[in-house]
């Protein structure tokens, strides 16, 4: 069998699942190309940052599969993901990934609506005639 290493990343409402085997670099997202998937350049700059003081990239296929959230969400979980499948791979990144915040869950979470309010916080306009 194929040695390969599974990370979970997530954020917000979206989650990704990140395959990482020994490999050319070939990148498919939802069974898309990874530019086709992410179109610009800044998201798949961040998506590859854990790779960025490694020289890596090239040494790994990623399978991802994502879903939920919305495109940026999308970004953060799928580095959180590759993050923590390198570190399955070699403990020895953690402490590097760990001071760039590669490593940390961002865990805010979008408020609930309340009732007599117009959304989280925002009342209504209040009028004295």
């Amino acid at each position: 069998m194929l040695e390969e290493n599974l990370g979970t990343g997530r954020r917000k409402t979206a989650v990704s699942a990140v395959r990482l085997r020994k490999g050319t670099g070939k990148i498919d997202v939802n069974g898309k190309a990874f530019e086709e998937y992410f179109p610009l350049e800044i998201q798949r700059n961040t998506i590859l940052s854990p790779f960025a003081n490694q020289q890596g990239n090239g040494k790994y296929d990623m399978i991802i599969r994502v879903k939920g959230g919305g495109i940026e969400g999308q970004v953060i979980a799928t580095r959180l993901g590759i993050a923590r499948a390198l570190v399955l791979e070699n403990e020895e990144l953690r402490p590097d990934f760990k001071s760039h915040g590669y490593l940390t869950r961002d865990s805010r979470k979008r408020e609930r609506k309340k009732y007599g309010l117009a959304g989280a916080r925002k009342g209504f306009q209040f009028s004295k005639r």
